[in-house]
């Protein structure tokens, strides 16, 4: 087994101010230990030892992610890891598994008081391992709660982006195999010889359908009459016509007197001719439509996801209406809120004066805790979002309300400190309000809790020129 000495300890950057007595005190009073890789010094749940240096081997540092361990460091040679002085993390939330053979010294963490109060050199050094300790796991988690925001918003935008998308494909299939059929109808109808006053008649009733922008709202059972309304009636005047001609003519609120007052203007024989290519006219003229709404709606969260991000501006304050992000953070989360079975409520000023402030970051805002209010609902499987825009004096106030069960009184005075979070393991890292309470306090603003069973409101003041 290796011999530690003071000059050995004192090849640690971190240690070579120590004094040699204070070191050797250090020595005096640890063990030697040895652990072969796969084994682990402590895990989650478990109480952290007193302070270790790594002197040969390599230790990973684990958190649970699901299933799986998510490696978020490493200790090797020369490492400092434990129950540093001052530190308030008593227990562990990571696993400590040794990748290779490893020898360390571990001081006992009975002694660490008196480390502190005789040992004034000694710790100072161990705190400022802490403090860096710190400061480099806290920006790898506030990494990690970014991608795990980013995470959720893609996978909602993948499913928001895959209906639309789906349906241009269908739509534009469709309309190749609709389209085909046209020339034949088309020909059908030349083959008759309407006269002038026939086809001008005919064109204008088609361009009247077309160029309606209301249509009558049919309940389903008005609906459903008036298709089979329909059916008997081409039953009865049309030798052959497509299963979905019925469908077509009330989508574009054709009645069964319209379909008389068609009859009346062409010659009996042109009729199965003529609503064969009206109903094949309208399922084109419909597929373009479903084509254009899809496409539009891709357009659309495409935008929201331009804008969300703020990627087209630069990174400084800029003047916005808070309602855009709030919205555009909402459309990002519309897969969560429709299977959340989670109904959202918009008590908007639209009066209010646009804030001046960092746009993107305020999203962040928006997402942590609109997120974690349709987190709290989940349980329920249903649930009332409410989302409430106002002025208080110089500030714009924003109120995110679920109706969710609440937060229990002995851990609101917590809900906002880092690395604090309810959710279960790998599905929080507890930065998430913290980041919330950062940005605002950012722009010189305050967020508020107030909570009780059935209700929790989170209040956000930004002052309109932060």
């Amino acid at each position: 087994m290796k011999n530690i000495t003071v000059k050995s300890l004192q090849a640690i950057g971190s240690l070579k101010d120590v004094p040699d007595d204070q070191l050797q005190w250090f020595i005096d009073r640890s063990r030697i230990l040895e652990l072969p890789a796969g084994a682990s010094i402590f895990k989650p749940g478990e109480l952290i030892p007193g302070p270790f240096i790594i002197i040969s081997g390599k230790v990973r540092l684990c958190m649970p992610a699901g299933q799986e361990l998510h490696e978020v460091g490493t200790y090797e040679a020369g490492a400092i890891g434990g129950n540093l002085p001052f530190s308030r993390a008593k227990v562990s939330n990571v696993i400590t598994e040794v990748a290779e053979d490893l020898i360390y010294l571990q001081f006992p963490l009975n002694q660490l008081e008196e480390m502190i109060r005789s040992q004034f050199g000694l710790t100072q050094a161990l705190v400022h391992v802490m403090a860096n300790r710190i400061r480099e796991y806290t920006a790898f988690e506030q990494q990690n709660e970014k991608m795990m925001a980013l995470g959720k918003l893609s996978a909602g935008l993948a499913h928001e982006l895959n209906n639309p998308a789906a349906a241009v494909v269908r739509g534009s299939v469709s309309l190749v195999k609709h389209l085909q059929l046209m020339p034949d109808a088309f020909r059908q109808v030349m083959l008759l010889r309407l006269d002038t006053r026939e086809m001008n008649y005919l064109t204008d009733k088609l361009s009247d359908a077309l160029s309606k922008t209301e249509k009558p709202v049919l309940s389903m059972m008005e609906r459903s009459a008036l298709e089979d309304d329909m059916l008997n009636w081409l039953d009865d005047h049309v030798t052959a016509f497509g299963a979905d001609t019925a469908e077509n003519l009330v989508d574009f609120g054709f009645s069964v007197s319209d379909l008389d007052e068609i009859k009346a203007h062409i010659p009996a024989a042109a009729i199965s001719a003529v609503f064969n290519w009206i109903s094949n006219y309208l399922v084109t003229e419909k597929i373009v439509v479903d084509i254009h709404e899809a496409s539009g709606r891709i357009a659309g969260l495409v935008g929201a996801v331009k804008t969300f991000t703020h990627m087209d501006r630069g990174y400084g304050k800029q003047n916005a209406d808070i309602h855009t992000g709030i919205r555009n953070t909402l459309t990002m989360l519309q897969y969560k809120i429709r299977n959340g079975n989670v109904q959202v409520v918009e008590n908007f000023d639209t009066s209010l004066p646009e804030v001046n402030a960092l746009i993107g970051e305020l999203n962040q805002v928006w997402t942590n805790l609109l997120d974690n209010a349709l987190d709290a609902m989940e349980p329920n499987q249903k649930g009332q979002l409410t989302i409430t825009t106002g002025r208080a004096r110089d500030c714009l106030r924003v109120t995110i309300s679920d109706n969710g069960p609440g937060i229990p009184e002995d851990i609101k005075s917590r809900i906002f400190d880092p690395f604090f979070t309810t959710k279960e393991i790998g599905k929080g890292t507890g930065l998430g309000l913290d980041m919330v309470m950062r940005i605002i306090k950012q722009h010189k603003g305050a967020v508020k809790l107030q909570s009780k069973p059935g209700q929790t409101d989170f209040i956000v003041e930004i002052p309109i020129n932060a």
